[in-house]
């Protein structure tokens, strides 16, 4: 159920214009993080991370990039009921539903030289390409099986209602058979393309503290928040969310 960044390498994909020109995708590089010098392991990641945000394509898609390429394991996800994407107006945004390949909605968006040059101005074609470099298609977290969910030890929702969805969702399922942890939090976060690349760096260096108390995660989770957010949130006065689940 996780994208390591193997699984990522070989998922590099194609996408057709609308002349039938076919484009190589690859996977985009970012930062990759310093690990904290307490980490000393082969295996960089002890946790999983899921990262949330509505449409699965733009704030989780960067942090799923971000930490993948960091060595985290991670998978990504959207609450929203389909994934909307800004359209030529307030009033005709572009729907598809959970599940559709990223490929897929690039070449509707692309259909036309018209659409093309439109949604490459609004920077949605390159939001598709991305998420179609990283993996097939957006996934809602609100379908996904409760025994995938419960394999995370983290789940990061970037913006306030999304932290009430995800919150309501593991308290509305039945308890699996492990009944482990799961820590919610919330970095909220606008959703546009440049905030989101921000915030995905942000969320990397939570996930490195997060990661040096692996083992012991429960005690030490909503201190590592707090300092968090004292130390490293100063450039906004919207708080970490922070809640205990357990699935």
């Amino acid at each position: 159920y996780v994208s390591t960044g193997k699984k990522m390498a070989d998922h590099d994909d194609d996408i057709n214009d609308q002349n039938g020109r076919t484009t190589r995708l690859y996977i985009p590089h970012t930062p990759p993080g310093t690990p904290p010098p307490e980490i000393h392991s082969e295996k960089k990641s002890h946790l999983s991370f899921g990262v949330v945000c509505s449409s699965n394509i733009n704030r989780s898609m960067e942090a799923h990039l971000v930490l993948n390429n960091a060595g985290l394991t991670v998978e990504s996800y959207g609450t929203g009921t389909t994934v909307r994407l800004p359209g030529k107006s307030a009033m005709e945004p572009r729907v598809f539903k959970f599940g559709t390949p990223y490929a897929k909605m690039y070449e509707s968006l692309s259909a036309t030289p018209e659409d093309e040059a439109f949604f490459l101005r609004n920077g949605v074609l390159q939001l598709c390409r991305r998420g179609a470099a990283v993996k097939e298609a957006p996934q809602r977290w609100q379908d996904t099986s409760s025994e995938l969910i419960s394999k995370h030890d983290v789940a990061i929702a970037f913006e306030e209602r999304i932290f009430d969805a995800v919150v309501e969702d593991l308290q509305m399922r039945e308890p699996t058979e492990n009944f482990s942890p799961i820590h919610v939090i919330c970095l909220d976060t606008k959703d546009n393309p440049h905030e989101a690349k921000i915030q995905g760096r942000i969320a990397l260096e939570l996930c490195w503290l997060l990661e040096a108390a692996a083992s012991d995660l429960v005690s030490e989770a909503p201190e590592i928040v707090n300092k968090f957010q004292e130390e490293r949130m100063t450039h906004t006065p919207i708080k970490v969310l922070y809640q205990l689940c357990y699935l």
